[in-house]
């Protein structure tokens, strides 16, 4: 006989899905293995970096196309912001996502984020992240 789904599985059931490559850019460890953790088994391919100079390097050498970066905003060294700029030019097409445990108004504010980027706030859970991830693939590039 076949357990009751419960809401929490239900909802992981229903949330988006894709196949599309995102490079992850996440310096705390265990946010960057959760975040791998829920995107993969909602069938995306996850590249990994602890760093956004990590994140260059991988983007260097990765010859396949990478669909999405999602990235934190604040990072050692490299922020999100700048991490996407420098790596837009050699990927123009590169969507990007920027997550924080910061609220968006004040990255905004500070400067760091222009307005209307696309954003996730931290914490993350499964629903939030799967949801904002296809949102910002099915986006229509602005130009």
């Amino acid at each position: 006989m076949d357990e009751p789904t419960t809401g929490a599985a239900k909802a992981l059931s229903d949330a988006p899905r894709g196949t599309e490559t995102i490079l992850l850019v996440e310096d705390e460890e265990s946010v960057r293995a959760l975040a791998g953790t829920i995107l993969r088994r909602h069938g995306y391919h996850v590249i990994e970096a602890p760093s956004g100079g990590d994140a260059l390097l991988i983007c260097e050498e990765h010859g396949a196309t990478i669909d999405l970066l999602l990235t934190d905003v604040v990072m050692p060294r490299m922020n999100g912001r700048l991490l996407t700029d420098r790596l837009r030019v050699v990927r123009p097409q590169l969507r990007a996502l920027y997550m924080s445990g910061y609220p968006d108004n004040s990255i905004v504010h500070d400067g760091v984020l222009a307005s209307g980027v696309a954003f996730l706030q931290k914490p993350i859970t499964p629903e939030t992240l799967t949801r904002k991830v296809r949102e910002a693939l099915d986006t229509p590039e602005s130009k």
